[in-house]
């Protein structure tokens, strides 16, 4: 549905949000392999509002030097 890398030197963060089908959807950031946060959330407001989390955060990143590594879009 959603999925981000982002590298910077040695160092890569994770953004990814998964629909886990009737579990709803798995909310999933990790910084250089390790998990920094994990949610499942059923309610889909819920998840707009991680997304627009990430895309803050990831925004940020990039406008510092980070560039994109990987990317696939959303698709509900």
């Amino acid at each position: 549905m959603f999925a981000l890398t982002l590298g910077q030197a040695n160092h890569v963060r994770r953004y990814s949000i998964a629909r886990t089908g009737l579990l709803g959807w798995e909310i999933r950031c990790e910084q250089d392999s390790k998990l920094q946060r994990l949610d499942h959330y059923q309610d889909w407001h819920r998840v707009e509002r991680a997304l627009a989390q990430f895309a803050y955060e990831t925004s940020r990143l990039r406008e510092s030097g980070w560039r994109v590594i990987e990317a696939q879009s959303m698709n509900r």
